[in-house]
């Protein structure tokens, strides 16, 4: 009896004293990047594999088949419980922002290709004024399972907020497997629950410096806890007029035209992913004073604002909370 006491003591020495690993999994979606830690010795990748591919045929217009290119080309009404969660977020989030955030300007953005970096050149205005007729997302409602369009020329994708619920959708699984402890984190869009248990820390994330020439630094790490973080930046896609006035990838949702912007990058602090992506995306199109009145009815959001004043001069403003560190 004494020997079997004793190992049993050892065994427990040896399990308080091993070191602590995380499972770390990485890899590309959504046309980007992932990583995703937490406390388990299991592996996931293939769960989270499936689930990023029902995603994909829920809500990717780029394949052919999904969703939203059936119910885009009007072939097929009918959606699944992932595009119901995104639509209504969405509807909400339409409404709350006074349409600044829109899922149905994809084909207005798409018409002033701001996929390359060089001077803005002048779309016509007959084109963007046919387009505009089918934006709105209150040109459609949900019935059930079902979207319907005031018209059938009405485009919906979900770019801005998709990714936000994916890393929603990653974070969710682990905590119904009972993983208390995890970061999520899909092109920078991230989701955290509990501690890095490898290192028994609070999670730390980077808030981007911003950078016109393409490189990466940060400006300041901050803590996370339960609660998730999406950072939205004007400076990566822009382009210039013969003024030398810029233009980031921001398209009025009321006129159509490019908005002119001193706002360079907003993060959002929210519950959930989904939520901060959409509303980073909807700050960007608001201006500073906007969003500072949007945020007084707003206590939920914590935001961090980086933007150039007067000088052309970088200034930060921290709102509702926002961590310092």
């Amino acid at each position: 009896m004494r020997i079997l006491i004793v190992l049993c003591a050892i065994v427990v020495l040896f399990s308080c004293n091993r070191e602590h690993k995380n499972t770390k999994v990485s890899g590309t979606v959504f046309g980007t990047s992932y990583s995703i830690i937490y406390d388990s010795d299991e592996n996931f990748q293939k769960e989270f594999d499936s689930l990023f591919n029902i995603i994909n045929k829920s809500m990717s217009t780029y394949i052919f088949d999904s969703d939203i290119s059936k119910l885009n080309r009007n072939e097929s009404f009918e959606i699944d419980e992932h595009f119901i969660r995104v639509y209504d977020a969405s509807k909400e989030i339409f409404g709350q922002t006074e349409g600044a955030f829109d899922p149905t300007i994809g084909n207005v953005v798409n018409a002033w290709k701001f996929g390359a970096e060089n001077t803005i050149e002048i779309v016509d205005s007959l084109k963007i004024d046919s387009l505009m007729q089918f934006v709105g997302f209150d040109k459609t409602y949900r019935h059930n399972n079902t979207i319907r369009k005031s018209n059938p020329n009405v485009y919906l994708e979900f770019n801005a907020i998709a990714k936000g619920y994916g890393v929603d959708v990653i974070g969710e699984f682990l905590e119904n497997q009972n993983i208390t402890d995890y970061l999520v984190e899909i092109g920078g869009e991230i989701r955290v629950k509990g501690l890095n248990a490898e290192k028994q820390s609070k999670w730390k994330v980077g808030v981007e410096e911003p950078n016109f020439e393409g490189g990466k630094s940060i400006l300041k790490a901050i803590t996370l806890k339960d609660e998730a973080m999406a950072t939205s930046g004007t400076y990566r896609k822009f382009k210039i007029d013969d003024k030398g006035n810029r233009y980031a990838h921001i398209i009025d949702t009321e006129t159509g035209y490019p908005s002119k912007t001193n706002l360079l990058s907003i993060s959002v602090i929210a519950d959930n992913c989904m939520t901060a992506d959409a509303y980073a995306t909807a700050f960007k199109s608001m201006g500073v004073d906007k969003v500072k009145a949007f945020l007084k009815i707003h206590s939920e959001l914590k935001v961090f604002l980086i933007f150039e004043n007067e000088n052309k001069e970088f200034e930060a403003l921290a709102l509702n909370g926002f961590p310092e560190s």
